[in-house]
């Protein structure tokens, strides 16, 4: 069996050496390279390309400071080379969070503080084309699927995120490149399906739920 060779993408040095040390204690598994955030993994990819390395997987973080975030870099990661797997890898299990990173292309979800043993199968999974989520993100995706109640888009659900920073219906409307009668008509839906009647309300229920971050 092939050495699988992993590119590590997380902004905390502690927590990189951590990472690090558990998957070099996989068999058959080694960190070709590390990156501090997105940026910085797409510059290690081009970097292991140029001298003919082959990176196996790229393991990421979602959120990393100031650099580029892991749902971009995996959309970025994905739209250069649709082959290589990226297995997410954070502390964050909200449906925000969840979808952006399977939208943009993530083979896989896990938690930080899943078992070695969950990491090291979802690892291998995810480098062998499988898709690899954690019990809790698999569960969650499955409630969406079963709920009878109609589940929030990803546009909504992005919309939520920015009500919940304050933003106003102006500012949201330039973020998100779109009118302010259209996030007017957003706000309506996103009442109607969290069964709610004002903003304060919805990012409420939308906490509660885990729909987005606290």
């Amino acid at each position: 069996m092939s050495e699988l060779r992993v590119l590590l993408v997380d902004d905390h040095p502690v927590v990189r050496s951590g990472l690090r040390a558990m998957l070099s204690g996989f068999e058959g598994v080694s960190v070709a390279a590390e990156a501090g955030d997105g940026d910085e993994a797409l510059r290690m990819l081009e970097k292991e390309k140029a001298l003919g390395q082959t990176v196996d997987l790229v393991l990421m973080d979602l959120q990393m400071g100031p650099g580029m975030d892991g749902v971009t870099a995996t959309r970025r990661i994905k739209e250069t080379d649709p082959g290589l797997p990226v297995l997410i890898l954070t502390t964050y299990d909200t449906d925000a969070d969840i979808i952006a990173a399977v939208e943009a292309g993530a083979s896989g979800y896990m938690l930080k503080d899943a078992p070695p043993e969950q990491i090291r199968n979802a690892v291998r999974s995810a480098a062998a084309g499988q898709t690899a989520l954690a019990p809790e993100v698999a569960a969650r995706l499955m409630g969406r699927l079963r709920n009878p109640e109609p589940a929030l888009s990803s546009r909504e659900i992005e919309l939520l995120e920015l009500l919940a920073t304050g933003m106003s219906n102006r500012s949201i409307s330039r973020s998100m490149f779109i009118s302010e009668a259209t996030v007017k008509t957003h706000l309506v839906h996103i009442y109607e399906k969290l069964g709610v009647d004002n903003r304060t309300a919805a990012i409420s229920v939308a906490r509660e739920r885990r729909i987005i971050r606290s």
